[in-house]
């Protein structure tokens, strides 16, 4: 996709600032280029609520051409209101004129309570279809981003992407989770195998044929492997999927081999018991372990790193009942995390670094998702009165959180915002699905 672009000098009214940076888009397939001439990142206010924003339908022309607006239109508006950033605002009638070449009726924007406008047209040269938008900011009638996307007709969702993507990181400052994948296990086939779809649930892939058990799924931070439990030999056994052949490690090792969890893309920990009790030790991605991380006794697992890696948190039965604590890689130093709860596991940390989500089995019999501060204070919970909810996984952007639920019958995937709220369906797929990790490239 070629990319060009033209942000306004000036500092919109509804924005508090402004920031220069330049940016490349490589999480997309090579077949799409770049071609940019300055940015703008506008920020908007802490604390300022949905952002009220009005997309037009896209003008083209010709029957084809306007199915194609269409299929572009409908993806940018699924993913916006996914986001869950954004009131939409219908445009009004005369919002535009001219099959959308004329000028942009502001005052009639105004009235209606929308701060955002974008739209643009749809043409066909050469055999590319391109899309040339426009965003404006609705007070001052000021042009705040200008893009050309240039692919084929079969780009049309993924150029929807790339535009919402584009606005997220223009009106907050922040990258979004458009082009992030969500890995999980599904007994579809009649066996659990692992899967994968796009951040909002569509274009779902098998990764494994193993009629067998392959269960805890998840992508190393840069995208290059994939970690699993598989249960093929009978007894489990971590591997370590190459992404650019697909060719598996194995970690050779006697005992079991369990629940992975990434500390940065060329180690991870897992829970091993060849010495005895299961603890948990670091490995490469070539299968061989660099060091043992935990010594008590009772179990250790579900291993998941603070941003940076230098801290972990696990679940332990060391004092009994499995808890959550905090290790400091580098000294061994470990503190609780949790106290309440009769089971807390499944820790999942933020992408920011200052929460970690989790799973507890209440004395209700529920099983809820919490979050806490990584200092332990800030409990809350997220989920409530929905049966059993587990597994919770963090977007890359921290605004949204994956999880599994068996609310509606079988186990599904379901979203919500990272407070709780905005709770839904994420797909719909045969069988149950469980165990889901969101992943942190994009």
């Amino acid at each position: 996709m070629i990319i060009r672009e033209e942000f306004s000098r000036k500092m919109p009214a509804v924005f508090i600032k402004a920031l220069l940076i330049l940016w490349c888009f490589v999480s997309f397939p090579s077949f799409l280029f770049a071609s940019e001439t300055g940015e703008y990142i506008a920020i908007r206010k802490s604390g300022g609520g949905k952002i009220p924003l009005t997309l037009d339908k896209t003008f083209a022309k010709g029957n084809k051409e306007s199915g194609w607006a269409e299929t572009f239109d409908s993806a940018v508006r699924e993913g916006l209101d996914y986001s869950g950033l954004f009131s939409m605002i219908p445009p009004p009638i005369n919002v535009r004129a001219d099959g959308g070449k004329g000028g942009v009726n502001f005052s009639v924007l105004g009235s209606v309570g929308s701060e955002i406008y974008a739209g643009g047209r749809l043409t066909k040269e050469s055999g590319s279809v391109t899309l040339d938008m426009e965003v404006y900011e609705t007070l001052g009638g000021k042009l705040i981003m200008k893009k050309s996307y240039v692919g084929s007709e079969g780009d049309l969702r993924k150029q929807g992407n790339v535009f919402s993507a584009d606005l997220i990181e223009l009106l907050t400052g922040k990258k979004s989770l458009f082009g992030s994948k969500i890995v999980f296990v599904s007994n579809k086939t009649g066996f659990k195998e692992i899967y994968q779809c796009d951040f909002n649930g569509q274009n779902i892939e098998q990764l494994t044929s193993t009629k067998s058990i392959s269960l805890t799924p998840g992508y190393s931070p840069d995208g290059r492997y994939l970690a699993f439990t598989d249960y093929t030999t009978g007894r489990p056994a971590l591997h370590i999927r190459s992404l650019s052949d697909r060719k598996d490690t194995v970690l050779e090792k006697n005992g079991v081999s369990i629940d992975p969890g990434w500390r940065n893309g060329r180690e991870l920990a897992t829970t091993l018991s060849y010495e005895g009790d299961q603890e948990l030790y670091l490995c490469k991605v070539d299968g061989t372990v660099s060091r043992r991380l935990t010594t008590s006794k009772g179990i250790d697992l579900s291993p998941t790193f603070s941003p940076d890696g230098s801290r972990m948190a696990f679940v332990s039965s060391r004092n009994g009942l499995p808890q959550i604590f905090i290790m400091d890689v580098s000294s061994g130093l470990t503190r609780r995390l949790t106290y309440s709860g009769r089971y807390n596991t499944q820790p999942s940390w933020s992408p920011g670094g200052d929460k970690i989500a989790y799973s507890t089995w209440e004395k209700s019999g529920e099983i809820n998702i919490f979050t806490i501060n990584a200092d332990g204070t800030g409990l809350k919970k997220l989920t409530s009165g929905s049966r059993e909810n587990e597994a919770p996984s963090w977007s890359p952007d921290g605004s949204m959180i994956v999880f599994a639920s068996n609310r509606q019958g079988n186990k599904k995937l379901f979203v919500m915002g990272s407070g709780g709220e905005n709770q839904k369906r994420l797909l719909q797929m045969d069988g149950e699905q469980m165990q889901p990790s969101w992943s942190l490239f994009r």
